[in-house]
């Protein structure tokens, strides 16, 4: 059993299947998959390899932070449904960080975080006072520095991001899960591109 709070992270909202173990404020393992499909048969794999590689057990976690998003939507899903049935069966938090908080995390504010939503469009926030909306590249002005995964996709001053998606998950769940009440959540800021087929309309017969 570790003396300090044990943080499990996990983030699968991008081309990707990420995890952390946190041990108080000292990173146990980091692993990082990048791939276009297969998350959800390879998450609990990852997660149990990381806590074997970092000496723990399921039993040990003090907490779980999962990465809501934006992003894939498939991969958010996964990732969250993951989190939530994992807190119910250990009886412990699972923290909702989304992935415009992990870009920003251990950098100074004002900072903007995006992330590259596709069709000439990004997903943005301004830290430390702005909320998580939508914009197209052509008529998006950022007045800080931009950070993230999309911050390539405009011209300006752009920072890396310091601290890799899953470990900045499990370092901010760590901060949070004691005073935590709502559960994980998924962020979708607009509507999936995949919509439900429509009905057929009736067929009318014609007695004639």
């Amino acid at each position: 059993m570790m003396s300090e709070p044990l943080v499990l992270g996990f983030d699968t909202s991008a081309a990707h299947c990420a995890a952390a173990l946190l041990c108080g404020d000292r990173l146990l393992v980091s692993r990082v998959e990048e791939m276009g499909r297969g998350q959800a048969e390879r998450l609990f794999p990852l997660l149990e390899a990381v806590l074997t590689e970092g000496g723990a057990s399921w039993r040990d976690l003090s907490a779980l932070g999962v990465g809501t998003g934006p992003g894939n939507f498939t991969g958010i899903r996964i990732s969250v449904a993951a989190a939530r049935g994992l807190a119910l069966s250990l009886g412990i938090p699972a923290v909702g960080v989304t992935a415009l908080e992990a870009a920003v995390y251990g950098l100074p504010e004002p900072v903007t975080a995006m992330i590259d939503a596709r069709r000439e469009r990004a997903y943005v926030q301004r830290f430390p006072e702005g909320s998580p909306q939508l914009v197209a590249l052509a008529e998006f002005r950022p007045d800080t520095p931009v950070t993230g995964p999309g911050a390539g996709l405009i011209a300006g001053e752009a920072l890396a991001q310091p601290v890799p998606v899953a470990e900045a998950t499990a370092r901010i769940a760590a901060g949070r899960f004691a005073t935590e009440t709502r559960a994980a959540a998924p962020l979708y800021i607009r509507p999936a591109d995949a919509a439900p087929a429509r009905d057929l309309p009736p067929v009318i017969l014609d007695d004639a």
